[in-house]
């Protein structure tokens, strides 16, 4: 077996574990009773907290030095972190949490316009037709939020699409610099606004340690392995990869708390998903070709 090889299976089986970790996190955030502002306090700290002891133990005394590496890039990345972290909360929330996960799995289309204005990286007709078709998808997912009244919960996802593709593009640009700091900084910053917004302590002993599960396994664990997975599979594999979170992510939800998937975001989520799966395929056929 060549290293291009093990490289390519080590990197999917760390993707999809990354993505198994993930996949309970929109469950959390509907059954902990917590506030939303004490949410996020206790999301961005202790994810904050966890990465920055991984940090120490990999790097010991040079720790710092490496946090500095990241320079302003990693400066804007953590600033958006920290914003698509309020709106991905706030999002889940205000709307069904089959809305945030499907509408967020446009993220990768709108990596692809990014990366084509801002790095100028030439964007193939087939991404092209992907973001009409998937806008299209996102638009019947919104149909139906219109009638139900969760259209600003659908906004705020599309919000964080939008800052998770802006991260991208950033990381990719900066693909030598780690930017797990970046992450712990975008924590940090969270913490540090909510802390004026409410009282952190005013939650209760389930809702402890559900935040402790949240903050200290199901945010940081794969946020880390998403940072090694992208350096060993081509960028098509770990968006096709990705997906599963939009199935996982509301069949948790469903069987924990019974919420049901209106027509509209089944239909559009369908489309949404197909579309993605077939453009992923054609990247992938076209890098091994």
């Amino acid at each position: 077996m060549n290293t291009r090889h093990t490289d390519r299976v080590t990197g999917t089986l760390i993707m999809i574990a990354a993505v198994l970790v993930l996949s309970p996190d929109a469950l959390l955030i509907s059954v902990i009773q917590a506030d939303a502002w004490a949410l996020v306090f206790w999301r961005g700290s202790l994810t904050a907290a966890t990465l920055t002891v991984s940090l120490v133990v990999v790097h010991g005394r040079d720790t710092l030095r490496e946090g500095l590496r990241m320079g302003l890039p990693g400066i804007v990345a953590g600033t958006f972190f920290a914003c698509s972290t309020l709106s991905f909360v706030l999002s889940v929330r205000l709307t069904a949490a089959a809305n945030t996960l499907v509408i967020i799995a446009a993220m990768p289309l709108f990596a692809a316009l990014l990366t084509r204005l801002f790095l100028g990286e030439k964007v193939p007709g087939r991404t092209w037709l992907a973001v009409a078709a998937g806008l299209g998808g996102i638009a019947v997912v919104f149909s139906g939020s219109l009638a139900r009244g969760n259209l600003v919960g659908d906004l705020l996802a599309m919000v964080t699409a939008v800052l998770m593709a802006a991260n991208f593009v950033i990381i990719r640009k900066n693909r030598r610099v780690s930017m797990i700091p970046a992450v712990v900084l975008g924590g940090l910053l969270t913490t540090t606004v909510t802390f004026f917004l409410t009282d952190p302590m005013r939650v209760s002993n389930t809702d402890i340690l559900l935040l402790a599960a949240m903050g200290a396994v199901v945010l940081p664990v794969p946020l880390s392995l998403m940072t090694v997975a992208p350096k060993m599979i081509p960028a098509p594999e770990v968006g096709l990869i990705m997906l599963l979170e939009t199935f996982l992510g509301p069949l948790w939800v469903w069987a924990a708390i019974g919420e049901r998937l209106g027509v509209e975001t089944i239909l559009g989520g369908g489309i949404l998903v197909f579309t993605l799966v077939l453009h992923a395929l054609a990247g992938m056929r076209e890098q091994r070709g």
